[in-house]
């Protein structure tokens, strides 16, 4: 059974085993390849940030973050960024933060999520995400450097809550 829980300073040592290879790979996150553990915690857990661990029993498989995509008039809109360990694949732990993160989007009274820079060549992501009912509403054209299929769209996903 998948659980979720708000990550702590305890867990910096687990996310930072989640994001290293993830920012490493060059593939989905528009980071610096050679971003430092400081740096990376800086930025998952930043400012506004409400960070969580999915986890099977003690297997901490996935992280997300929730929080505001714009501030100001644009702060009722959500955004999240997601990791999920490689031996996550195939066990609904991707499914599990995103349904987790609807349900408190909505709590906290967001109106609708908005994911910024999803990359074009992440089909997984991209497959989950629109059967949760995202649309594609924009697309920057060759916005991202991948590290094997070169310069590739980033797509702009919306849905309401």
């Amino acid at each position: 059974m998948i659980t979720l829980r708000q990550a702590n300073e305890a867990d910096n040592a687990a996310l930072w085993d989640m994001l290293e290879p993830v920012i490493r790979a060059g593939e989905t996150y528009a980071l610096e390849t050679d971003l430092d553990r400081a740096d990376a915690l800086a930025f998952w857990c930043g400012e506004g940030h409400e960070v969580w661990i999915a986890e099977i029993g003690p297997e901490r498989l996935g992280t997300y973050y929730l929080c505001a995509n714009k501030r100001g008039p644009g702060d009722h809109v959500a955004n999240c960024g997601y990791i999920s360990h490689p031996d996550a694949q195939g066990r609904g732990v991707a499914r599990a933060m995103l349904d987790h993160s609807l349900d408190r989007a909505r709590e906290s009274g967001f109106l609708a999520m908005q994911f910024n820079a999803v990359v074009a060549t992440n089909a997984r992501a991209l497959d989950i995400w629109y059967r949760a009912g995202f649309e594609q509403t924009g697309v920057n054209r060759a916005a991202f450097r991948h590290p094997s299929a070169g310069l590739v769209d980033m797509f702009i996903l919306y849905r309401p809550l």
